[in-house]
């Protein structure tokens, strides 16, 4: 769907992207994560063609990005773009009409997302009038009611209530379903953990980490085992002596709980026939670790990537976990 080649851009002596390239597949939700200042909002302006890369190119459907498949992308910025003193309905149907729909296509759109999200007694309300989760309602539908093959939504959920955010969040999800492209630019984790198929992260203008979240949670697996059983605890740890590490452990006789670390050269089949003579194992689940847990885990390694010393805490508190 698009692929992203080599691209460096400059503002005078400053390098906000250092030849960065990423794949992003079609029908898929792409997180693109990194604090204020990693190079997001400049490759996502290249995107959009509201500005050009100093070199690289940009494939849209494997034909180099050009003006025309503007049309076909739907952006949400961090910072909406309605106008304060104009109705809604007036705004709505300006939008609409700009993005290359008739005003009869228009209003049948329009009526359809109003009626979904009941808002249809907005349609005569000025802007300043709505909260900001209502305003971020209208600026969500202006953004797909053109129905882009490509969307860009950049922290999506700013400004929503738990309700209305997971209300979004469905409607993000079932638009990738009918075949939409989405780039999804959050410093949300728990967002990242429940929508997203791919993630890369920026920092410094560089790209630290491309990959499927899938893979990369993987990948950084410790081999660590949850293990609820029934038994004495002491025969339990006894069992562990062969080159286990038991890590935490907690409740009674009948419902114990414990974390066992195996070595690397050690499966779960082995853990489990050392243990299986010992007590009655009612159960066995490998910890995999979340996404807050990776991003902190390889913080220090990214700020020895960028080489600037004692930044961890200064990227870890850009990102909501």
């Amino acid at each position: 769907m698009i692929s992203i080649e080599n691209i460096n851009k400059f503002y005078g002596d400053y390098k906000a992207l250092d030849d960065v390239s990423l794949y992003i597949p079609e029908k898929c939700i792409y997180g693109l994560l990194g604090p204020n200042g990693a190079g997001k909002t400049s490759l996502i302006r290249i995107l959009n063609q509201i500005t050009a890369p100093d070199s690289g190119r940009i494939l849209f459907n494997d034909q180099p990005l050009e003006r025309r498949h503007v049309e076909m992308i739907g952006y949400l910025p961090e910072e909406r773009g309605l106008y304060k003193k104009m109705k809604v309905g007036e705004q709505v149907m300006y939008f609409a009409q700009l993005k290359g729909l008739d005003k009869h296509e228009a209003k049948r759109r329009l009526k359809f997302w109003f009626e979904k999200f009941d808002i249809g007694g907005w349609w005569n309300r000025k802007v300043e009038d709505l909260s900001k989760g209502m305003q971020q309602k209208v600026q969500f539908i202006v953004t797909v009611i053109h129905e882009p093959k490509l969307l860009i939504l950049d922290e999506p959920f700013s400004g929503f209530d738990p309700i209305n955010a997971e209300m979004i969040k469905n409607e993000i999800l079932q638009l990738r379903k009918d075949g939409a492209t989405i780039i999804f630019s959050t410093h949300n984790m728990k967002s990242v953990e429940e929508m997203c198929d791919k993630i890369a992260l920026i920092n410094r203008s560089k790209k630290i980490l491309e990959g499927r979240v899938e893979t990369i949670k993987n990948k950084h697996k410790t081999n660590n085992y949850e293990i609820r059983f029934e038994g004495n605890m002491i025969s339990f740890s006894t069992a562990l002596w062969a080159g286990y590490k038991l890590l935490h452990h907690e409740g009674d006789k009948d419902n114990m709980r414990a974390v066992v670390s195996c070595a690397d050269n050690q499966s779960i089949n082995d853990l489990l026939a050392v243990l299986i003579p010992a007590v009655k194992i009612k159960s066995v689940s490998e910890i995999i670790p979340s996404m807050n847990e990776i991003f902190i885990q390889i913080s220090p390694k990214i700020c020895r990537i960028i080489g600037i010393d004692g930044c961890q805490k200064s990227f870890i508190k850009h990102f909501s976990f």
